[in-house]
């Protein structure tokens, strides 16, 4: 097939808008950094931001930071500076490229805007280990260097049904930080406040699961790939009432999509769900690899993560508790496959893709015989696929595009019997 008629990946929905928010916020966090009277906190990606945004903070978060770093295809060159350090390969690649990156004074948010030098200076570090240690880690090593308070909730594992015991725990870790957070930030704590924000964050997260559950058409309208670029506000932003206002644009395009019968991969034949982090530095190249191949990975984990249903604004610290601790990353397995299962249905999926992430082994769910007993006892056809997240060198193209197109031949082989 020649390049004029291979199928070309379309254009991310509402990708310009989506562009000019993520830049103000960028540069939101530039200027509140450099303003003397500006407050900026630092929170990991699945934690409590709705409080900081309650108290005026600005808030950067450095995992999606590392997920830039990755897609920009630098963490060769930086994660050595972070080994250097003591930290080892064999830990999370964000971590590593981002105090890397640090270290070598550069970011790619310079390239969003030319008014941004650098990373935004933080007052205060908060943390949520409802992910893994290292976030905790993570942040006590810029606490250090900045000599800022570093203050986190300390969050369960393995974890089955989440109960009030759970909630009850959790919920008292994060009131517990009001005071500090007053100190810091010299504002006094509003509930009321808390309560929009929380709200704007459950209405935050309606509109993205509504966005990914687009998915479910046939064809789909869009794929995986689209979702880790268009989760960026959901990430960011949530709390946000800006947020809100780009997925009833983004959700309007797409189901637009949808009823014109217009889908992300032309001739769409196999759907699959991926399990596990993204592999960033291959986004497109994985993208054209399941396009030319007639296949849509139309799911995943990791994108549905930052759908957080339990939030609730009448009781802001017990639903924010309830959601960043059912959380599917710390739950047991006899949750995950549950969960997985009623994916598997409801986006009508013919195989699971597992990613095998080297650094990330807390949201590699391929290690204890799960894509086996899907295949065995389920029989749903799996395939595992080693990479990493950031990392490049842990990353081989000719195995993945043989892998990918041997399992693809397996779906048709099975949709053929």
């Amino acid at each position: 097939m020649n390049d004029e008629n291979k199928p070309k990946i379309k254009r991310t929905p509402a990708k310009k808008p989506m562009g000019l928010l993520m830049r103000d916020y960028f540069v939101e966090l530039a200027e509140a950094a450099e303003d003397p009277d500006g407050r900026v906190a630092w929170c990991t990606s699945v934690g409590p931001a709705e409080l900081l945004r309650a108290f005026g903070f600005q808030v950067y978060f450095p995992e999606n930071h590392g997920a830039m770093l990755g897609t920009a295809r630098m963490a060769a060159d930086l994660i050595p500076r972070a080994n250097a350090l003591g930290y080892s390969p064999d830990i999370c690649s964000y971590l590593t490229t981002d105090i890397g990156a640090f270290l070598a004074g550069i970011t790619p948010m310079s390239k969003v805007d030319e008014r941004i030098e650098s990373v935004p200076k933080p007052d205060v570090l908060m943390f949520n280990t409802n992910q893994c240690r290292d976030v905790q880690d993570w942040f006590s090593w810029y606490g250090r260097h900045y000599d800022v308070p570093v203050v986190g909730v300390h969050s369960y594992a393995g974890i089955g049904d989440v109960g009030d015991v759970h909630v009850k725990s959790i919920a008292g870790q994060m009131e517990g930080l009001v005071p500090e957070l007053e100190r810091i930030s010299g504002t006094k704590f509003d509930i009321d406040r808390l309560r929009e924000v929380v709200g704007l964050s459950r209405r935050c997260s309606e509109l993205w699961k509504d966005v990914l559950d687009t998915a479910a058409a046939r064809p789909a309208p869009i794929t995986f790939f689209d979702g880790t670029i268009l989760m960026g506000p959901a990430v960011v932003l949530r709390g946000d009432a800006r947020a809100n206002a780009f997925y009833e644009e983004a959700l309007a395009e797409i189901r637009a999509r949808v009823e014109a019968g217009e889908g992300a991969i032309p001739g769409e034949k196999y759907r699959i769900y991926w399990e596990g982090m993204p592999i960033w530095g291959r986004l497109r190249d994985n993208a054209t690899l399941f396009l030319e191949n007639a296949s849509n990975v139309v799911a995943s984990t990791y994108c549905n993560s930052w759908i957080f249903s339990a939030f609730d604004e009448k009781e802001p610290f017990e639903s924010m508790a309830r959601a960043y601790t059912e959380l599917f990353i710390v739950r047991n397995d006899a949750y995950k496959e549950r969960y997985i299962d009623e994916m598997v249905e409801f986006f009508s999926v013919d195989g699971i893709l597992f990613h095998d992430a080297k650094t990330c082994p807390n949201n590699s769910n391929n290690r204890y015989g799960m894509p086996e007993r899907y295949a065995q006892d389920k029989g749903i056809p799996t395939l595992v696929v080693n990479g990493d997240l950031n990392d490049m060198r842990l990353v081989s193209d000719e195995q993945m595009k043989t892998n990918v197109e041997a399992f693809i031949e397996q779906l048709a082989e099975r949709k053929a019997g």
